[in-house]
């Protein structure tokens, strides 16, 4: 009888630590579990690099390594390239929804990837209503005696880079965050310009500030290859969008600075002993698949990845002292790599003879249509398409031949383009333009239909997105969890606290 009391007394006490235990594995899941910092599983890492692609979840990801597998001849070659970001050996996934919103934004998001914490729609590192700031990871860093870089292929005042060192009730204000840049003090700005609130006075006073707070200002590939080591710099390219953001890289020129080389730069400037955090954003992937520029989105990310691959290098030298996380905001465009007309079949490489972003051809046609000299002809818009897009030349690829629906859909956006005063307002408009101009976004339609890709939206998606991490505390990555976790284990891994 006594033994039987004491088997059922060990039972019983068993069931009680059960709860317990789950609880302990779960919060050291989370990097939330004080045990997690004095593990001998990792050392705290002295560097940190934070990659944010800008709309680019799994289905981004894909399309990228399967443009990447195209070879140059254009023949077919079924695979998947492999890119940096997917060769780390930790994956996870991680849900984006805001405060107020299932779909969110990229200032919500960015809030969470800097915080830790949810926010409203439009909302720049507060509380969701406006009553308080939320201290960032790159303050953190910066506070514990790091250095703090924040590299972005958009303007340093948009949404994703802003959520790292300013605080603002709405993205909007976008001369309020800049003027924030100088206040964070932080070692190393770079990429886009700032776009304040487009006035020559505004940008006039934000430079003035940074110049004010020690900052060296440059904007040439030879300046910035020339800035030195513990040196405060703010660098962007000589040459930019009209959204103050860099050039695409399908329309990226030589004597451009691409974002790799602002990445490999910020290495540089801000190795010293008590190490450095830098986030870098891939920001004109997003961009991208708001206009459902496959070709476009797929070359950024690519971009995108490069730049992870100069941390890579870094990393090498310095497997026991880095931790590289690779994740994004939220999916756009609803992409996926399937359509409707072609089933099972694809036709990627005809992607390849699409020359310039959709953007810009935009900007072209904007042109010819202003060009009073010139005979702006639905034949003649034909042969632009065939010369950057290569539709309707099938000597090039059979599958690049238009067929008559086809070609009633571009005479319809042709003259909706030329013809229509008006904005796209009614219901079909919006349906097959959005609120760009018809007959470019129609023209990527079609190639990315061919292709054998989908697009459901002109806007976000409440996708969860990818989480990708190499180095000290990598496994604390692995599972599938919120926005809101990714930075609260860099807290914990990284030591860095909200004081």
């Amino acid at each position: 009888m006594l033994q039987r009391l004491r088997i059922t007394t060990k039972f019983m006490i068993l069931v009680l630590l059960i709860p317990f235990i789950a609880s302990c594995s779960i919060d050291s899941a989370n990097g939330n579990n004080s045990q997690d910092e004095s593990s001998s599983q990792y050392k705290v890492p002295k560097y940190i690099f934070f990659f944010i692609g800008d709309g680019m979840a799994l289905p981004q990801i894909n399309l990228a390594q399967a443009y990447a597998n195209i070879p140059e001849n254009g023949y077919v070659r079924v695979g998947l390239a492999q890119l940096n970001m997917t060769q780390l050996p930790v994956t996870g996934l991680a849900t984006t929804f805001a405060e107020n919103r299932y779909i969110t934004g990229s200032a919500a998001a960015g809030t969470a990837l800097a915080t830790g914490e949810k926010t409203t729609i439009n909302t720049i590192s507060k509380k969701g209503d406006h009553s308080a700031n939320l201290k960032t990871i790159a303050e953190m860093a910066k506070e514990k005696g790091m250095r703090v870089g924040i590299v972005s292929s958009v303007s340093i005042d948009h949404a994703t880079p802003a959520a790292f060192y300013a605080h603002e009730d709405t993205r909007k204000n976008m001369y309020n965050i800049a003027k924030q840049m100088a206040v964070a003090n932080f070692d190393y700005y770079a990429g886009g310009y700032a776009k304040g609130d487009y006035s020559a006075d505004t940008l006039r006073d934000i430079k003035q500030r940074m110049l004010g707070a020690g900052y060296k200002i440059v904007s040439s590939r030879e300046d910035l290859q020339n800035a030195k080591n513990g040196e405060k710099l703010w660098a962007y390219n000589h040459t930019l969008d009209a959204e103050a953001a860099l050039w695409y890289e399908i329309d990226r020129e030589q004597n451009h600075i691409a974002l790799e080389e602002f990445t490999q730069k910020g290495i540089e400037l801000l190795d010293n002993p008590n190490g450095f955090f830098m986030m870098v954003e891939g920001g004109k992937i997003d961009w991208a698949c708001h206009a459902n520029d496959a070709v476009t989105a797929a070359k950024e990310t690519i971009a995108f990845d490069k730049a992870i691959g100069r941390a890579l290098e870094f990393y090498k030298k310095h497997p026991d002292e880095t931790l590289i996380i690779v994740t994004a905001d939220h999916e756009c465009g609803g992409l996926t790599l399937g359509f409707a007309n072609t089933g099972y079949e694809s036709a990627f490489e005809i992607l390849k003879h699409q020359k310039i972003s959709a953007e810009k051809f935009a900007d072209l046609v904007a042109e010819w249509k202003a060009d009073k000299n010139s005979s702006f002809t639905f034949e003649t818009a034909l042969t632009k398409i065939k010369d950057y897009f290569g539709l309707g030349n099938a000597e090039l690829n059979a599958k690049l031949a238009l067929s008559e629906y086809e070609l009633k859909l571009l005479k319809d956006a042709y003259i909706k383009t030329v013809k229509s005063k008006e904005a796209n307002q009614s219901e079909e408009d919006l349906l097959n333009y959005s609120y760009y101009e018809p007959l470019t976004i129609t023209t990527t339609h079609i190639l990315n239909r061919k292709a054998g890709i989908g697009w459901t939206s002109y806007s976000h998606t409440g996708l969860p997105v990818t989480v990708f991490a190499i180095g000290q505390g990598q496994n604390y990555f692995t599972g599938y969890y919120d926005n809101t976790d990714i930075p609260k284990r860099i807290m914990s891994i990284g030591r860095l606290r909200n004081k």
